[in-house]
């Protein structure tokens, strides 16, 4: 699915509002959505989905966070975390958390668009916020948070197969969760579940 900047951009704003709900692990996994307490009390959070426009070629930015973090760690995340109160908007907590775990500066940084939110079975409800980041840049990883700061082609996370599914036991229980492998890079869970749905909104518009 090779795309230019203007397609990706009318796309997530043409696209119609869903009326089916949010998205979010449960989808694979209905039994979650019983375990998830009611959106008023999940934590607010908003994460950047980074698309980086090389004169190569677009790629998406990803951190792998640091393995003592309380939520996640270890894993392959975007940008992001909980809405701070001094955050008018989820754009504004997505920009202050890149800024802060990967020392991107926003003025490198377009906003273009957001992807549904998204529930995560830790008690988060996540706005996905996309945006262009314009090379030259450089980055300064938090070490507290972030273990690395990689890219990978967009052209390879919106193709479907590369939209694996796989499982593991939780707590007796049988979990599905997409994956996307790429070379050394395990994305799975809510990550690879953005991406998908990133792609099913540039695929459908």
């Amino acid at each position: 699915m090779a795309m230019e900047r203007s397609d990706i951009i009318a796309k997530l704003n043409d696209r119609p509002p869903r009326t089916d709900g949010v998205r979010g692990d449960h989808e694979l996994n209905p039994t979650f959505a019983m375990q998830l307490p009611p959106g008023d009390e999940l934590v607010p959070a908003a994460v950047l989905i980074p698309i980086v426009e090389h004169t190569d070629g677009i790629t998406v930015m990803f951190t792998q966070r640091t393995n003592h973090l309380a939520h996640h760690p270890g894993q392959i995340s975007f940008p992001g975390g909980h809405v701070d109160p001094g955050d008018d908007t989820p754009e504004e907590t997505a920009l202050r958390e890149t800024e802060e775990e990967v020392g991107l500066h926003r003025r490198h940084i377009e906003i273009v668009g957001r992807l549904d939110q998204y529930r995560v079975r830790t008690g988060f409800s996540v706005t996905p916020v996309v945006g262009f980041v314009t090379p030259p840049f450089d980055v300064e990883p938090d070490p507290h948070e972030v273990a690395e700061v990689f890219e990978v082609p967009l052209d390879f996370l919106m193709d479907p197969t590369n939209h694996q599914r796989h499982s593991r036991d939780y707590k007796g229980t049988e979990r599905q969760f997409y994956a996307m492998p790429y070379g050394g890079y395990y994305i799975w869970g809510a990550t690879a579940g953005m991406l998908v749905n990133l792609y099913h909104v540039l695929r459908d518009g």
